[in-house]
């Protein structure tokens, strides 16, 4: 019974990590883009909206970039787990030879 409470417990942790990225890019999606579009407008562009929506879109790409790397970067330290490696650099260097 201790070895199941404690999976299950791993479990709940892994779930609250997933859970705080999920809101923490999910508030990102939502208040960059719109932050940057604002403030650019202002400072930046001078009231050139045009200018201003592409930053908005940059920023909005910015956000969704970081999530996939982020999301494949956990996935192959999870896999590396499973199988009992650690994911390394796919190319060594002269140094590392």
């Amino acid at each position: 019974m201790g070895s199941q409470a404690a999976g299950a417990k791993t479990i709940d942790q892994g779930a609250q990590g997933v859970l705080v990225k999920l809101i923490i890019f999910s508030l990102s999606l939502g208040i960059l883009p719109i932050g940057s579009y604002f403030i650019s407008n202002k400072y930046i562009w001078k009231g050139n909206s045009t200018y201003s929506a592409i930053t908005a879109i940059v920023a909005a790409n910015i956000v969704l970039v970081a999530y996939i790397v982020t999301s494949v970067v956990e996935d192959q330290q999870e896999q590396g787990e499973k199988t009992g490696k650690v994911p390394t650099k796919a190319v060594e260097s002269r140094k590392e030879r």
